[in-house]
């Protein structure tokens, strides 16, 4: 086929002028010799004179292009009014990959499950058959492509969570999220994590190596062995305490000991502020998640919770989308327990 045969040195100015004027076929690839540079042109366009580059007939390998969406993958194997309807998000964690497929395309799952593994290059993908339920917080999934693998390693900002995608939830669209709070944590404070999992957020926290001790709490047994794992893999085996079991019953005999209070449990956290505000220490900072349709529900349910403590929300955030409308809020709120002598001199109309 037709290309351009020019001298190193003239390479890079010539490709981005066949580049400029559409000259260049994309569909296969430039290749190299010692001294030159073989550009492949289309055939159906002039190409005028370029002071010492010659046109050669010359055989160039196809440019294989990845395609830029995995749905991209699916256009001649299922009906193309059904491609609309699929997500074309998914997770990705460690080597497996979890697919939310809507029903009327489950008789095509295998298909999708396919393209999103090769669309990947990870070893298994699954897709969801329920939601997140019960009190140990688990789905249902079904592999669909792959290898029967569901324990990974998971990797985001340094820190490397092993979990088993079916055994204990765990979701890396918080990554950021874990990382907003992490940086919350000064020299020497303790940290409770109230509905751990497999440790993401106490891992996070113990990554930046200010935390004097790190409480990971959750009742589901699997999670609670992953959490010490996971202390052992990030070498925070010394800052992390796992423990096992309902949370309202660790801290029954707990008072005021906690500088940040975790509550990643936006289903029902609510449930739970009156045991988290006991536990917090005056002035620490709780970081409380609900699913919500705008701030102020979650803030104004933190703030009755805490009477008749003083309340100020530190930050608010739109973490990620449940659903149309719905959102996963986190709250950064510190409860002041004890009154500061503005907040008093503010009680008695006095402005300081």
């Amino acid at each position: 086929m037709k290309g351009l045969k020019v001298p190193k040195r003239m390479a890079n100015d010539i490709i981005k002028m066949l580049v400029a004027g559409s000259l260049l076929n994309r569909d296969y690839r430039i290749n190299r010799d010692h001294e030159h540079v073989y550009i492949p042109l289309r055939e159906d366009v002039r190409i005028p004179e370029i002071d010492g580059a010659e046109i050669v007939d010359r055989e160039f390998e196809e440019s294989k292009r990845s395609p830029a969406r995995f749905t991209d993958m699916l256009k001649s194997k299922i009906p193309e009014e059904a491609l609309a309807s699929i997500r074309r998000s998914f997770d990705i964690i460690g080597d497996t990959v979890i697919l939310e497929i809507p029903e009327e395309l489950h008789d095509y799952r295998f298909i999708i499950g396919e393209a999103a593994l090769e669309f990947t290059g990870r070893k298994a993908v699954y897709m969801k058959r329920s939601g997140v339920k019960g009190v140990m917080r688990t789905r249902e999934l079904e592999l669909i492509a792959g290898s029967q693998l569901s324990e990974t390693i998971h990797q985001e900002y340094g820190s490397r969570i092993k979990v088993d995608i079916k055994d204990v939830y765990f979701s890396p669209r918080l990554a950021n999220e874990r990382e907003t709070v992490a940086a919350q944590v000064k020299d020497g404070e303790v940290v409770l994590d109230m509905f751990a999992g497999a440790g993401p957020f106490a891992i996070a926290v113990a990554r930046h190596g200010r935390a004097s001790r790190i409480y990971a709490v959750d009742i589901n047994p699997a999670a609670v062995r992953y959490i010490e794992e996971n202390a052992r893999l990030n070498h925070a085996e010394d800052v992390i305490v796992a423990v096992e079991g309902d949370v309202r019953e660790f801290l029954r005999d707990r008072e005021c000991f906690a500088d940040h209070i975790i509550m990643n449990l936006p289903g029902s956290a609510c449930e739970f502020l009156d045991d988290a505000i006991r536990a917090l220490r005056d002035g620490g900072v709780i970081h409380y998640y609900e699913f919500a349709r705008d701030f102020k529900t979650p803030v104004n349910r933190l703030k009755e919770a805490a009477k008749p403590f003083h309340v100020d929300v530190l930050d608010m955030r739109r973490v990620k989308s449940r659903s149309p409308g719905v959102w996963h809020m986190g709250i950064d709120a510190r409860i002041r327990k004890t009154p500061s002598s503005d907040t008093e001199k503010n009680e008695k109309g006095i402005t300081p």
